[in-house]
């Protein structure tokens, strides 16, 4: 819900109606650290623009745009080199669990660390978004 409240409130969604199911038998605490990857996808919909192939990506997404912190950065490491990308992008506040990491786990990645929704805008899409369907967050905005 935070992750579609956040894009609707940024994004024009020209009034389509969008419902995204997540099943019960998920385990409670693995549904928040997939909200920047959530409305990222919701954002490559509404702007029609593809997400960078090459990155896997985690953090949490509060109602103003912060990316908040995740557990589990040494399984989703794992995953991702499984996977087969170059690129994670994780939260700023988890930088210290990605560089505990053993050196085997982190060779031929490039680590991106977000604080706000921006930021994972800017990685996620290296060559920007039409001007048209974006407006900032207040996290962006200086207090």
């Amino acid at each position: 819900r935070v992750a579609l409240a956040h894009v609707r409130s940024r994004f024009d969604l020209d009034g389509r109606e969008l419902h995204i199911h997540v099943p019960e038998g998920a385990t409670p605490k693995d549904g928040p650290s997939a909200g920047v990857t959530i409305a990222t996808a919701l954002v490559s919909l509404a702007t029609n623009t593809h997400v960078r192939a090459d990155l896997a990506m985690t953090g949490e997404l509060s109602l103003i745009g912060r990316v908040l912190p995740i557990g589990g950065v040494k399984e989703k490491v794992i995953a991702a080199r499984h996977a087969g990308v170059t690129n994670v992008l994780m939260p700023v506040d988890n930088k210290r669990d990605y560089d505990e990491l053993p050196d085997y786990l982190k060779d031929g990645l490039t680590p991106h660390f977000a604080t706000t929704f921006d930021d994972v805008l800017n990685v996620a899409f290296p060559d920007g978004l039409p001007t048209t369907a974006y407006q900032p967050s207040d996290a962006d905005r200086p207090q």
